[in-house]
């Protein structure tokens, strides 16, 4: 059988098989080369970035523990309104038994024992607290002896800052982490973060679909690890080529930490949100920030809060938007849900909580300018390269009960001022609305207890507290007290004797003189009027400019100014115009400047450090408060009394019309700015109001800083560590004595209408109101006219002035009746008392055969208003 081969087919399929082998050995090459070409790339770009993330992680920790800021120590004494309960829930935010390093607690119904531990900022010795009726019974030390008073653990006020950007964040660990905090976020950011390799490849791929058909990269594809990766590493833009970076920083990630490890990362970075002026990085800080509470404390609602913030926490923010932050918490509950990490019972329970969030002010919850000034005592005292390089625990003078006193009382005093303001300006121009600052201190230490520098943190910084700004009339009692420094070494001044709250002074146009004759300064009163011859007192109490000047030139500018320096006005300079505090001084200044009234003399450098201490409490620096002698104690007391004049009597009685009525003494002061400085027994506090740009706020210092000032002190007094406001003392060599208020003499029966005043033993008034007419010369001085009655037993009452740029209705400022005790001369109810001019002495024969009397004296007459 013949077998036929067709050779020409043969060749063709040999020639076709022949191409394709090498069409498939050219694709093969290719791909090689294109994975070759991909993996050198990815290579290339991996180890770069393993580098850059190297390079980063071996730079230090991830984040820093910042330097964390404490407050004061509450002192528990004996009869203060405390609960055992209050006290254990105080120890609790400090940490004791959460933390027995920092200390522990047992309570037991109405007793409660405290045991410090080694990082504790106190030594290790305990107490038992023993409480009844909400009441402080008795404190009682570990050996058994009873305590006049026992300090709690400094609670956190805030972190410092971690850098120029204002971040602020609280460092937590995983197992600090609520396991309702880890649901939630993974439920609605990353539901496979546990079961990934860092990359979510079909949401990745679904999420690029949707981004390349809607022409916006709106979807959000990215697992916590890639948020982490973009949020340490990268910037926040979205492209292509940032996307792909991210993924490479992921697989580094995921391959150097566990998914624990991770999600902590994840859970200190995150941003949610803004407080003020700091940015909100981290859970820690966040649940702070809108709860006031430890992450650990955080219940369901709470934690689902937070996790629907991640994706756009300003638009999310429960301050400012409510509503779309309850709304996107119910999402992430639903989301819980589906995943199994809650039932949908235990979903509608927390759908139906309410938002209970922190108070918003910042100002109030963590004293911002006082942090400041903290940061910055700390930079000049221990360096910024240790402070920033250390996590240090930084116990300091705050008072955060005051300071939200402080805050509270600026908010609602601003909204008085800006009303004010308002009226004003009715319609011309644009609006300057003015500033404000307030500085509280304890009188007998020095420390800052509260301090507001601002009306809102979080759009100035600047901290008007620390600012210099001329003083104004709550500089006068300077003025006064170095005229009573005189009187304590025995000299007079002028020809008017020994300085006492009587003496009289010239309230007349003056043109005064300095610089040895070279340089004149003609000071005017308010409206121009002026009140002939007035007592001190009354002069202090209704802030008499040229009554002030006057009485300064008698006792020499520069002996004033000399008396202001040691007081911590620095700038103040030997001229007329010191006795109207026309030299500049800080709020704060001015708060320390008023101690040498307020403490026996001492001055006291006001503080706000007191410890800086390491994480195991080893001290790394302590601070001692500088104190001096300053004034007689004698001196410091006269020159209180004057100012109780000024708060019962005077333009500080606006103070006493709010509601204030606790013993306390100040002044009031108004130039282009407004002020007031008051204390009591146990506060000192300084109100300043003023516009930023230097011009005349135009408002009394009585009716823009003394009501903030009262205000504030209505909610200190109702605190348990500042309710025993006490009357003041007065030290031996001084006697308080009633005065009648027509003739300031001693009061007495037939003259009831009578104030107080304070006197240097032997300088006061020895005879009464009642026999004020009583002849006691001998017969050669009634011949020859001379011998007359004391400047005190001559005294008139002029009308009230006012201070420069006072209220144009003084009556406003003085109405109602002085309270009880005092009743000193009431500006309320005589708001234009008449002015008896001075009687014309008659001469020898005019004694003998009569006449020559001053004829004016029959008609009383009162100065052109």
């Amino acid at each position: 059988m013949a077998v036929k081969v067709k050779i020409g087919g043969n060749s063709r399929t040999s020639a076709q098989h022949s191409l394709g082998v090498r069409i498939l050995r050219a694709a093969l090459i290719a791909c090689s080369a294109l994975l070759l070409l991909f993996f050198s790339v990815f290579g290339y770009y991996y180890f770069k970035y393993q580098k850059i993330v190297d390079d980063r992680l071996n730079a230090g920790p991830m984040f820093t523990n910042t330097s964390q800021i404490f407050a004061a120590p509450r002192e528990v004494r004996p009869g203060q309104k405390l609960s055992a309960g209050a006290i254990a829930q105080e120890l609790r935010q400090a940490g004791y038994n959460n933390n027995p390093q920092m200390g522990t607690f047992q309570l037991r119904g109405d007793t409660i024992l405290i045991k410090p531990g080694p990082q504790s900022f106190h030594s290790t010795d305990g107490a038992t607290i023993t409480t009844a009726d909400g009441e402080v019974q008795s404190i009682t030390a570990e050996n058994g002896v009873a305590l006049r008073g026992y300090e709690l653990e400094p609670l956190l006020i805030t972190g410092l800052s971690e850098d120029k950007n204002r971040i602020k964040r609280r460092l937590v660990s995983y197992k600090d982490i609520p396991q309702r905090m880890v649901q939630s976020v993974t439920a609605i950011e990353d539901r496979q973060f546990f079961e990934h390799g860092g990359i979510n490849y079909a949401r990745t791929i679904k999420c690029g679909v949707q981004d390349v058909l809607s022409g916006r990269k709106a979807c959000g594809g990215s697992t916590l690890t890639q948020q982490l990766a973009r949020g340490f590493f990268l910037t926040p833009e979205k492209h292509i080529k940032r996307k792909l970076i991210e993924i490479l920083i992921s697989f580094q990630l995921e391959a150097r930490f566990s998914k624990q490890q991770i999600f902590e990362m994840y859970a200190n970075q995150i941003n949610l949100g803004q407080r003020g002026s700091f940015a909100i990085n981290g859970f820690g800080e966040a649940a702070q920030a809108y709860f006031g509470k430890d992450l650990k404390q955080l219940d369901l609602a709470e934690c689902a809060m937070l996790a629907g913030m991640i994706q756009r926490p300003n638009y999310f923010s429960p301050y400012k938007h409510p509503e779309r932050a309850m709304e996107r918490r119910n999402i992430v509950l639903d989301s819980m849900v589906e995943t199994n990490a809650i039932t949908k019972s235990e979903a509608e329970r927390a759908k139906a909580e309410p938002i209970r969030l922190a108070p918003p002010n910042v100002d109030a919850s963590e004293a911002p300018y006082f942090v400041d000034v903290v940061h910055d005592t700390l930079v000049q005292r221990i360096g910024d390269q240790e402070l920033s390089h250390q996590s240090l625990r930084i116990y300091t003078s705050l008072d955060p009960d005051l300071q939200r006193a402080a805050s509270e009382a600026v908010a609602i005093g601003m909204q008085n001022v800006d009303e004010m303001v308002r009226k004003q300006h009715r319609g011309n121009g644009p609006i300057t609305w003015p500033q404000v600052s307030l500085v509280a201190l304890n009188p007998h230490t020095g420390q800052v207890l509260a301090m507001v520098g601002g009306r809102n943190y979080g759009v100035s910084q600047l901290n008007h507290a620390t600012s210099k700004r001329p003083t104004g009339s709550i500089f006068k009692p300077f003025v006064y007290a170095a005229a009573y420094n005189a009187s304590i070494n025995g000299q007079t001044i002028g020809d008017k004797g020994i300085f006492t709250a009587t003496t009289m002074l010239d309230d007349e146009p003056t043109t005064f003189t300095f610089d040895n004759g070279r340089q004149t300064y003609t000071p005017r009163n308010y409206k121009d009027e002026f009140h002939g011859s007035v007592t001190a007192i009354y002069a202090l109490a209704h802030s008499l400019n040229n009554a002030t000047i006057s009485l300064g030139q008698m006792v020499g500018f520069e002996n004033v100014a000399a008396l202001a320096r040691q007081a911590g006005i620095s700038a103040a300079r030997g001229t007329p115009a010191v006795s109207l505090g026309a030299y500049d001084a800080t709020p704060l200044d001015m708060a320390g400047a008023y101690t040498i009234f307020a403490n026996n003399g001492v001055h006291l450098n006001p503080w706000t450090l007191a410890s800086v201490r390491n994480l195991n409490g080893d001290i790394v620096a302590d601070f001692a408060p500088e104190a001096r002698q300053v004034l007689d104690p004698r001196v410091a007391a006269l020159s209180t009394s004057l100012m109780e004049g000024v708060m019962n009597f005077g333009y500080g009685y606006e103070t006493r019309k709010r509601g204030f009525m606790a013993p306390a003494a100040g002044k009031t002061g108004t130039s282009h700015d407004a002020w007031f400085a008051g204390y009591t027994s146990n506060l000192i506090c300084i109100v300043w109001v003023g516009n930023d740009d230097y011009t005349d706020v135009k408002l009394a210092g009585a009716l823009a800083a003394a009501p903030i000032w009262a205000e504030f002190m209505n909610r200190a007094i109702k605190l348990p560590q500042y309710s025993d406001m006490k009357p003041f003392s007065y030290p031996d060599g001084v006697v308080m004595e009633r005065l009648d208020k027509n003739t300031n003499l001693l009061s007495d029966s037939s003259c009831p209408n009578a104030y107080s005043a304070a006197f240097l033993a032997g300088t006061e008034p020895h005879n009464t109101c009642s026999h004020m007419g009583d002849d006691q010369r001998n017969f050669f001085q009634k011949m020859l006219g001379i011998g007359g009655q004391t400047q005190s037993q001559e005294n008139q009452q002029p009308p009230a002035g006012n201070e420069p740029g006072a209220s144009p209705n003084p009556a406003a400022v003085r109405s109602g009746p002085p309270p009880n005790p005092v009743a000193q001369p009431n500006p309320g109810s005589s708001p234009n008392p008449v002015v008896e001019e001075p009687k014309k002495k008659k001469n020898f024969f005019q004694k003998i055969f009569g006449g020559g009397g001053d004829k004016k004296q029959q008609q009383p007459t009162q100065p052109q208003q």
